[in-house]
């Protein structure tokens, strides 16, 4: 069976991979690292890239920690035991360009001890990658989605429509009526009693991981030369303003940071540097805004 040791060591190697491939796509910035300790057991490495050519802040973090659950999440989780173990990468790109769009990434594994010492621990595995475009351009949703589509056929036949679905579902922000973005893949609570083994979940869990440079990197590439207006950085920070609401309101990741005694500037590494709410927006008609707003919504089929 996979050990706790060794996911977290091959994730902190995705990390590792990723640092610096968007160093190298960035051309400027270099990511600052910071070792820090929890306190109650564990810890992690925050990275943290800003004022970039291309990339005014992200994060790539690796986090590996353990204790015990807060009553509070043992009741949004529906476990009974205390004692816990999760580690993952967590990443969110907030580039200074109206046309490259944010990306999310996160992939993590979760453990914890049975009750019973005859029995495996529970354990489980979840992650999913997103995409939110400030101006949805067909072409680059497109391609998104067939990535991904592409690196899910080759676990499971069905991963790639289960995990959009879900995806849909999870980063929809309710008070808004709209989706964070055009979605990506979703899932959680993934384990060999679906049909898998452990060691295929892992593989699928470190697939997706080092799917996020080449995709991304594609996209920038598109799109970092396109000339831009003031009113579309404008529209950029409007939008930016809807995804700092989703990972306030909603994210799962935000609120078990925050309940199990996360370090603070970790956990809201994701927020943007700068978002608008400009009261009662309303896009002009026919205007590629507007556009955007009408293609906010679940099941549009990109594959």
């Amino acid at each position: 069976m996979i050990s706790k040791e060794e996911i977290a060591a091959e994730y902190q190697l995705i990390q590792d991979e990723i640092c610096a491939a968007l160093e190298e796509c960035d051309r400027l910035a270099h990511f600052e690292e910071e070792k820090w300790e929890r306190e109650g057991g564990g810890g992690g490495r925050t990275r943290i890239i800003q004022n970039g050519k291309i990339f005014e802040k992200g994060g790539v973090n690796f986090s590996a920690v353990h204790g015990k659950l807060p009553h509070t999440m043992k009741k949004a989780m529906n476990v009974d035991q205390e004692d816990f173990f999760a580690t993952g990468v967590s990443i969110v790109i907030h580039p200074n360009h109206p046309m490259v769009p944010i990306i999310h990434m996160n992939i993590r594994y979760f453990e914890m001890p049975s009750a019973d010492a005859d029995h495996e621990p529970l354990r489980w595995f979840g992650g999913g990658i997103d995409l939110t475009p400030h101006y949805v351009i067909d072409g680059d949703a497109q391609y998104f989605h067939a990535y991904l589509k592409s690196v899910c056929a080759q676990f499971n036949h069905d991963f790639y429509h289960r995990f959009k679905t879900w995806a849909d579902d999870y980063f929809f922000i309710k008070h808004r009526n709209e989706t964070r973005g055009i979605g990506g893949i979703f899932y959680d609570r993934l384990t060999a009693n679906d049909g898998l083994t452990w060691e295929t979940i892992f593989e699928f869990s470190k697939a997706l991981g080092r799917s996020f440079i080449p995709i991304y990197t594609e996209l920038v590439k598109r799109n970092r030369d396109t000339q831009f207006t003031e009113q579309q950085q404008l529209w950029q920070y409007q939008r930016r303003s809807r995804y700092t609401e989703f990972n306030l309101v909603y994210d799962a990741g935000t609120k078990f940071g925050l309940e199990t005694n996360g370090r603070i500037e970790s956990i809201l590494m994701s927020l943007p540097p700068t978002a608008k709410w400009v009261y009662n927006y309303q896009p002009e008609p026919g205007s590629e805004e507007e556009k955007t707003l009408s293609l906010l919504k679940k099941g549009i089929n990109w594959a």
